[in-house]
Order: C-alpha cells, then sequence, then structure tokens
C-alpha cells in the first residue's frame, strides 16, 4: 500500500473518533427529552402580568364591553385594536388556566362530553398587560363563532369542527366553514407553520407533564401583531370600524340596590355526572364581585396566582341537541332568544336574553322588558342547557 493511500485512512480514522466523541459529549450533556416536542421559545417572552400603571393617574375611560374605568393611555392602545375571541379549553388537566384574569368578558359552554370551554374576551383590561400567555388554545365550536360575530372581532383557536367538505360533520356544527363564508377575522393557530412567537407548545406551563393537546399557548401582543399584518385593527382592509353596529350593554354609573333575590352562593352544573365541571360562585362583598370555583376548587389564574373575580355572572339557557354526526357535536342554539339570570351585587335579577342573528348584539332584559343595567366590571356567561337547576341563596 503507497504511503498516500494511508495518509487518507489515518485522516478518515481521525475524523470518525473526533465525531463519535463529539456525539458522546452531547448525548450525555445535554437535557433529555421528555417525548414531547418543545418549540424553540417554550418559555413564555413575557409572564403575562398586567403593567404597572401609576395609581394616581385617574380611570375616567369607560370599557365598552363591561362598563369597567380604565386610564386614557389604556383607551388610546385599545382604540387601536378591535376585541380578540379565544378559545380556552377547561378540562381538569388544563387548570390553572393562563390569562383568564385579563380578559373583559367570558364565555363558558360545553365543548364535548360534558366539557366545557371557555371563549376569553380580551380588549380594554389586556390594552396594556403586555405580552400575556393565554392558554391552553383550543378548537373553535360554530356557538362560539355565532359569539364573536356581536363583536366582529378576531378569533383564535386551534383548528375546529368541520370544514365546508368534511363529510363526518353534520353541517349545523360546521364552525370552520362558517369562519371561512363568513369572513370572521381568524387567527386559527394551524395557519402560522413555524411561527413560534404568536402560538406555540408550552410544555412546562403546569409544574407537572400533561399530554400534548393540552400545552398550546398564544400571545396577546403577538396575535394583534399577526392580526395587522391582516389590516384587522380598529378597521379593516376596507377602513370599517369594528363597533360599526356594535351595541354596547348598559351598566351603572354608581352602585345601588338591586330589587331581586338574595344570591350570595350560586351553583349549577352543565351534564349530570361531571362533578369537575359543576360551577360555583362566592360573593365577596368587598370587591362587590363573585369568586369562581369549579369542581368544587376555587379558580385562579396561573398568571397572577390570583382567584377569578367577576363583577356580573349570567345564566344564559339554551336549547342543546346532539348532532348525532360520527363526532358526536354538540349545539347549543345562541341565535334566539330564551331565558336567563342575572347575577350581580349579591343578588339574583330573573331575565330573558335575544340574538335575532349571528351578528346580533345579544341583549338582556328583566322580567318588565327594560334592559339588564350591568355592575362595571368583568362578566362572566355560562350557556346552560334548557331545564339545569340554578341554585342560589
Amino acid at each position: 500500500m503507497n504511503k498516500p493511500v494511508l495518509v487518507y485512512i489515518f485522516l478518515g480514522l481521525g475524523l470518525f473518533l473526533i465525531s463519535a466523541g463529539l456525539s458522546f459529549w452531547l448525548f450525555t450533556s445535554l437535557p433529555k427529552s421528555t417525548g414531547i416536542p418543545i418549540s424553540p421559545l417554550s418559555a413564555s417572552p413575557s409572564p403575562g402580568i398586567r403593567s404597572k400603571l401609576d395609581p394616581s393617574i385617574p380611570r375616567t375611560e369607560i370599557c365598552p364591553l363591561n362598563g369597567a374605568l380604565f386610564t386614557k393611555q389604556e383607551r388610546d392602545v385599545w382604540e387601536t385594536r378591535r376585541p380578540l375571541g379565544v378559545m380556552i379549553e377547561n378540562s381538569t388537566d388544563s387548570r390553572p388556566q393562563s390569562g383568564l384574569s385579563s380578559a373583559d368578558v367570558i364565555y363558558e359552554a360545553v365543548a364535548e362530553g360534558g366539557i366545557t370551554r371557555f371563549m376569553a374576551m380580551f380588549y380594554c383590561a389586556a390594552s396594556m398587560a403586555g405580552n400575556i400567555t393565554i392558554a391552553p388554545v383550543r378548537s373553535a365550536r360554530i356557538y362560539f363563532v355565532n359569539l364573536i360575530s356581536e363583536y366582529d372581532g378576531l378569533y383564535n383557536h386551534v383548528g375546529g369542527a368541520g370544514n365546508c367538505d368534511d363529510a363526518n360533520v353534520d353541517p349545523r356544527a360546521k364552525a370552520l366553514c362558517l369562519i371561512r363564508t363568513a369572513n370572521i377575522k381568524d387567527l386559527d393557530q394551524f395557519g402560522w407553520a413555524g411561527d413560534f412567537k404568536t402560538c406555540h407548545r408550552m410544555t412546562n406551563r403546569l409544574d407537572h407533564e400533561v399530554a400534548y393537546e393540552h400545552t398550546m399557548a398564544c400571545f396577546s401582543e403577538e396575535l394583534y401583531k399577526a392580526a395587522a399584518k391582516q389590516k384587522w385593527t380598529n378597521v379593516d382592509a376596507k377602513g370599517i370600524s369594528w363597533d360599526k353596529n356594535f351595541i354596547s350593554w348598559k351598566f351603572k354609573k354608581a352602585p345601588d340596590k338591586n330589587t331581586g333575590s338574595a344570591a350570595r352562593t350560586i351553583s349549577y352544573s352543565f351534564w349530570d355526572g361531571m362533578p369537575d365541571y359543576n360551577v360555583s360562585w362566592q360573593y365577596d362583598s368587598a370587591s362587590n364581585s363573585y369568586v369562581h370555583s369549579n369542581g368544587g376548587k376555587q379558580s385562579m389564574d396561573l398568571n397572577t396566582e390570583e382567584p377569578l373575580q367577576f363583577s356580573n355572572v349570567v345564566i344564559q339557557f339554551t336549547k342543546e341537541f346532539s348532532t348525532g354526526d360520527v363526532e358526536k357535536h354538540m349545539i347549543y342554539e345562541v341565535i334566539g332568544k330564551g331565558s336567563a339570570i342575572v347575577f350581580m351585587d349579591g343578588v339574583a335579577v330573573d331575565a330573558t336574553w335575544s340574538k335575532p342573528t349571528r351578528t346580533s348584539r345579544t341583549i338582556y332584559k328583566d322580567q318588565k322588558g327594560k334592559e339588564i343595567t350591568f355592575t362595571p366590571g368583568p362578566l362572566w356567561i355560562s350557556i346552560l342547557p334548557i331545564g339545569n337547576e340554578v341554585t342560589y341563596n
């Protein structure tokens, strides 16, 4: 064997040994995988806690969604945007959720199998709250699409029930089809392959491992940036303002004594045999708000580690039925009219609700036909099947 050949052999052997050694060092030194894919941004870009505002700045600006008072600085921000609705899951593996305390309004209804899901509406309270972590984000349902239509809002979710050509889904349940045909301002996470800033799998959000489907997190400021790229700000690409046809609910200018039955504790369930999703509220007179519990445990926002408190709790009774399709989708008829109970200021008010069309605002009235005047502050609206019992005292 000639000398040049021997040189090449030894060079090749040397490179192999170096490569093998480096591979062994990397394998033994780097953290072991959990078996769950982790995005390059597995940590939240911000803690999602409300930005510090000078407490001496007067709160004079009324939020159009819930009547709460904010600063002019906050109003200057929200007036450049439109409301953002985010689908947030409520399975036991998802708790505690992140971001719920920053919502102005929260809608709650069963998504599947008696498991409830939330649509949290962000607008005023989120305006100067930083890049809020919102999690876990889950899929769309058609009745939530009907509700977001009241706001001409942005709609953030992870996929959903039924494209237009999906033969396995009843047409009445095809949320993705309605999103497309109704030109909903869609922020489906599936539309951002590789955009880890807007949404990503946050496998370390909780202090224990959960299944992959419970790990999607999205971030408020990044969602608004994604919307702006679509020319969805406070106006759309045609220059039409989101609130052109929006009707704000009525809110009290000062606390007053409501007439109604005492309601310092409230409890109700969605489906029989699903106690983890039973809801209870405890009235806190110091804050004039209701503290939320789910499945017998007090709820909290992981971002703030504080209890969820809402000034108004609305029970909206709707017709519930199964489509009978392959996916066993449920329908809750939020378009139409029905009965309701409104809780605020420690009392219950028997009410009605009406929503003539998909884009119409849901209006609540008392038994005399007068529109309900809510207490300023966050609203929680639970969509319950007709006939479910609500107890309070």
